[in-house]
C-alpha cells in the first residue's frame, strides 16, 4: 500500500520509519508546517533527519500531500475534542476522495462518530482504528473477530501514565506530585499530563470501544462519560489498599449503562493490578468467558505497529 503520513510525531516518524519492513511505501508525510511528498516513496532517513535537525519534514506545503498517489491516509495527529479538529478534517477529505484512512488519533472516533459513519457510508474508503485503543493491543480486532454482540462488557487499565504513578505511590509511599515529577523526568508523563492524569485519555478509549459495540444503536461521547482522575488520592489510601490485600488503579468500563472510568480498588492478586506502564484489557464474552489482553498501551513504535496491523489487513 502507498501511504501518507499526517502527524510527524513519535506516531507518524515510527510508522515512516516501520513501513517499509512490512512492504509499504510512504509517498507523502506531513506536519504542522511542511511536507515532503515523492511518488516514488520518500527517503525515510532523509526525512527523519531533517525533522530532528530543522524541525520540519519537507520544502513542500502540508496540503500536498493530500495531491500524493497515497491509498492509505495515516492520521497521526493530536487528540483533540468537541470538533475533533483538524484530524476529522483529514479523514473526510480523504474519504471523499475514497482513500482508505487509519487512524491513531482518537478525536474522530470518539467525538464525532455518527458524522464519520455517514463519511463511510458515502466513501469507497475504508476506515480503522485499532491504534486509538491500548496502542499495541489488539483490542478491535479480538471484538471483530468474536463479533461487538459476543461482548458483553469491558473492564481494563487503559492510561500508562496513571498507572505508573498510581504504582509508584503504592510500591514506595510516594505523594503523588512527587512521583509526576519523577514521570515527567523519565518521559512516562507529558509535560501537561492532564488528559491521562484526570481520566480523560481513558475515558476517550472507553468511548471508542462503547461506539464499536452498540453497532449503531447509541452513540457514546466523552461529555457522557463518568470520569474521575487520581490527583486527589493520598498516600495513605494506598497504605490502607495494601493492607487489605488490594491495589488502588484507575479503571475504565464498558457497560450497559454507558462508560465509567475512576479510581477502583483491586485485588492484589486479580490480572487487571498490572504495574508500571503496562495496560490490559478485560472482555467479557457471551460465549467464551473473560478474556485478558495485556501488553504496551502506547509508545511511537508500539503504537505504529497497530497502524501498520490495520493496513495489513486492509491490504489483504
Amino acid at each position: 500500500m502507498r501511504l501518507a503520513i499526517i502527524g510527524a510525531g513519535s506516531v507518524g516518524r515510527a510508522v515512516l520509519d516501520q513501513a517499509s519492513h512490512r512492504g509499504h511505501s510512504v509517498v507523502a508525510i506531513a506536519d504542522s508546517s511542511t511536507a515532503a511528498v515523492d511518488p516514488a516513496g520518500v527517503d525515510a532517513a532523509e526525512v527523519l533527519r531533517r525533522k530532528a535537525q530543522e524541525g520540519q519534514v519537507g520544502a513542500a506545503a502540508p496540503d500536498a500531500l493530500f495531491e500524493a498517489p497515497y491509498d492509505v491516509l495515516i492520521e497521526a495527529t493530536p487528540t483533540t475534542l468537541g470538533s475533533a479538529q483538524p484530524g476529522f478534517g483529514h479523514v473526510e477529505r480523504a474519504l471523499r476522495a475514497d482513500r482508505d484512512v487509519v487512524l491513531a488519533n482518537k478525536g474522530p472516533v470518539a467525538e464525532r462518530y455518527e458524522d464519520l459513519q455517514v463519511l463511510v457510508d458515502g466513501s469507497e474508503g475504508r476506515v480503522r482504528f485499532e491504534a486509538t485503543v491500548a496502542g499495541a493491543i489488539p483490542i478491535m480486532a479480538t471484538i471483530a473477530a468474536y463479533g461487538p454482540a459476543q461482548v458483553t462488557g469491558v473492564r481494563g487499565i487503559l492510561n500508562g501514565t496513571a498507572n505508573f504513578i498510581l504504582t509508584r505511590m503504592a510500591s514506595e509511599s510516594l505523594a503523588y506530585d512527587h512521583v509526576l515529577a519523577e514521570a515527567q523526568e523519565l518521559g512516562v508523563a507529558e509535560a501537561d499530563p492532564s488528559f491521562d492524569v484526570d481520566g480523560t485519555d481513558a475515558a476517550l478509549k472507553c468511548v471508542i470501544i462503547a461506539n464499536v459495540l452498540s453497532q449503531g444503536d447509541r452513540t457514546h461521547r466523552l461529555a457522557e462519560a463518568d470520569v474521575t482522575g487520581i490527583e486527589a488520592i493520598p498516600t495513605s489510601a494506598h497504605q490502607a489498599a495494601r493492607d487489605a490485600g488490594k491495589t488502588i488503579r484507575l479503571v475504565g468500563e464498558v457497560g450497559e449503562d454507558g462508560v465509567r472510568v475512576g479510581p477502583r480498588l483491586i485485588p492484589l492478586d486479580d490480572p487487571l493490578a498490572v504495574t508500571g506502564t503496562e495496560n490490559i484489557v478485560r472482555l467479557e464474552l457471551t460465549d467464551a468467558g473473560p478474556m485478558h489482553l495485556a501488553g504496551r498501551g502506547a509508545g511511537g513504535p508500539e503504537t505504529a505497529a497497530a497502524l501498520l496491523a490495520d493496513i495489513d489487513r486492509l491490504a489483504r
